[in-house]
């Protein structure tokens, strides 16, 4: 055996290593979605974030000192004739030159400009910065939807991974069946029919076992793409599939929850108050601006003979008529505004809806998973009073067989009512605001 492998290495044959499964909690998965490097809905809100972030600073930099120094050293010539200059010198045999030059001249100059007051600019940049909380908590309500998308992924790689032992149970009870069948036959209490009947039964429950684990390789790869992981990684959930109650709570209350924590109406009211305020960095428009100028620097034909110069004022800037370019802006910023509100009134009634369908449907998921559960233990005692009749010689294998059908389908409604009561506990936890408290 050894050489075997000293051969593989001195051919450089690659050999391939198992890799060990990524063992993967309910909290780890939504931590690894949520986190910067995880969705690329969760990079994308922070990219956003980072743009509203350079809006905002443009926005400030008309409030602040502008700030230039230029050196200009030109070698010119000049037609002053094209100028309109045309000087007569009434002295004889002289003619005032029309070109002149080349010559030199240069200019070392600082100017600097300031913004005493535009109440325009100073509205965009207060509109800026409801950009950057409505971004802020973009970022939030993106981690919320995030989180119940990798939540739902996982509950649905739960029930993947609870179908498939299911499924592997129906085929060990098959097996039992047959052998007993099998057992009858030879005692001589049994018949042929009886045993096709069971083979037919384990035909079938393998069927559904490989279904089971393809739908549950689906449900896994689900899982990594929600997750942003390689899809090549193999997990291993170590969570299970179980009920958890939930604290009560009237609808009133989730109401009020919900309307205080929900990011994405924190993070549309800050849209509306940004339109707000931006219409009304609009109307100002029309309002005169005060800016404050001035520069200081050396002029001259060279560094030898250069003077100081300087300008300074202030310039009034009072709108008259733009061809009604403001006005056209000020109704589409006000369009915009009333756009947003009613996205807002929209949110709110939304909210209320996710909210009351949440608790009808965890109400509901409960009674499921209530009767569900009673269902479960009765078809278990039907099908062990079937086999303890049937090795009896009271009755035949179909009587054992009805009772193993409903057996299945009693496993079955208990992994879809948990997995029922598990969502309608996210989309409750997800219409509050509280994906990630309730996970993390």
């Amino acid at each position: 055996m050894k050489l075997a492998w000293i051969w593989i290495w001195m051919l450089g044959a690659p050999v391939a290593f198992a890799q060990a499964p990524l063992p993967l909690s309910f909290a780890r998965a939504v931590e690894i979605a949520t986190s910067p490097e995880g969705s690329a809905k969760v990079q994308l809100a922070e990219e956003a974030l980072r743009q509203a972030q350079g809006r905002r600073a443009e926005s400030r930099a008309a409030l602040l000192p502008n700030l230039d120094a230029a050196f200009t050293d030109q070698d010119l010539t000049r037609n002053l004739a094209a100028q309109g200059i045309n000087i007569a010198v009434p002295i004889p045999n002289f003619h005032f030159p029309t070109f002149v030059g080349p010559f030199t001249t240069i200019d070392a100059r600082v100017s600097a400009s300031q913004s005493v007051f535009d109440f325009s600019s100073i509205r965009r940049y207060q509109a800026s910065q409801a950009g950057v909380s409505a971004a802020k908590s973009d970022i939030a309500g993106t981690a919320e939807q995030v989180a119940a998308q990798v939540a739902r992924a996982y509950l649905g790689a739960l029930r993947a991974d609870a179908d498939v032992e299911t499924a592997q149970a129906n085929v060990t009870l098959s097996q039992a069946v047959l052998a007993q069948a099998e057992s009858q036959k030879r005692a001589g209490t049994g018949t042929g029919i009886e045993i096709t009947r069971a083979n037919v039964q384990l035909a079938n429950d393998r069927q559904r076992l490989l279904v089971a684990g393809n739908a549950r390789r689906s449900a896994h790869l689900q899982l990594l793409r929600a997750m942003g992981l390689r899809l090549d990684t193999e997990l291993q959930l170590t969570d299970t599939l179980s009920y958890k109650p939930v604290d009560a709570v009237t609808l009133d209350q989730a109401k009020a929850l919900a309307v205080r924590q929900r990011p994405d109406l924190q993070a549309q009211q800050d849209r509306e108050a940004n339109a707000r305020i931006s219409a009304g960095a609009t109307r100002m428009e029309r309002l005169p601006s005060l800016t404050a100028f001035g520069d200081y620097g050396s002029s001259g034909t060279a560094l030898t003979n250069a003077l100081p110069t300087r300008t300074y004022g202030i310039s009034l800037r009072v709108p008259v008529f733009d061809g009604g370019r403001r006005d056209a802006r000020r109704a589409e910023s006000a369009s915009q505004y009333r756009a947003e509100r009613v996205r807002t009134n929209d949110l709110k009634e939304q909210i209320e809806l996710d909210v009351r369908l949440a608790l009808d449907a965890l109400a509901s998921a409960e009674d499921q998973v209530k009767v569900a559960r009673e269902g479960l233990e009765l078809a278990q005692n039907e099908l062990t009073q079937a086999r303890r009749r049937y090795q009896a010689g009271v009755t035949n294998s179909l009587e054992v067989t009805d009772a193993q059908t409903r057996l299945e389908r009693a496993r079955d409604n208990q992994t879809a009512a948990l997995y029922a009561y598990n969502v309608a506990r996210m989309d409750l936890a997800q219409a509050m605001g509280q994906v990630r408290s309730m996970v993390l």
